[in-house]
């Protein structure tokens, strides 16, 4: 194959791969409020908004890879004899309300000896309701600036 020829290939194949490292300036900017995550394995609102709204209970563990938030035992000033401990578990990187889930123990002491006593399914629903808005509110302050 002469020269020019096996030059004029070259140069043909090689086009498309530096056209590719010039593309930064066309890429779209990326959407810093995006309902995805970025640096953490979670759903970095549902994160924030879940650390926020347990902020008044002592935390026992945090996995923000896992999304996983342990309370330890939290007791109510108003109401000494009964005490709750919460764990909350972000399911996916998007901010969706199926991407939540939030599970409560609550004992109460009976006698001095702290016994299990269920939990008002509205408790941890109204937990959940109060994640998401928080999230939501984190989202679109994010967007806003």
């Amino acid at each position: 194959m002469n020269r020019p020829l096996r030059t004029a290939i070259v140069v043909s194949l090689a086009l498309p791969l530096v056209a590719c490292g010039h593309g930064g300036r066309d890429r779209p900017s990326p959407d810093l409020a995006a309902s995805k995550v970025t640096t953490i394995g979670v759903n970095s609102y549902l994160w924030r908004a879940s650390l926020d709204t347990l902020s008044f209970m002592p935390l026992l563990q945090t996995d923000s890879n896992g999304g996983v938030i342990v309370t330890d035992w939290y007791v109510n000033p108003s109401a000494p004899n009964e005490r709750m401990k919460v764990t909350v578990t972000i399911l996916d990187q998007d901010l969706r309300a199926d991407g939540l889930r939030v599970a409560a123990l609550r004992q109460v002491n009976q006698g001095g000896q702290w016994v299990a006593s269920p939990v008002a399914a509205a408790t941890v629903q109204k937990l959940e309701d109060i994640i998401l808005t928080r999230a939501r509110d984190l989202r679109r302050a994010a967007i806003a600036n």
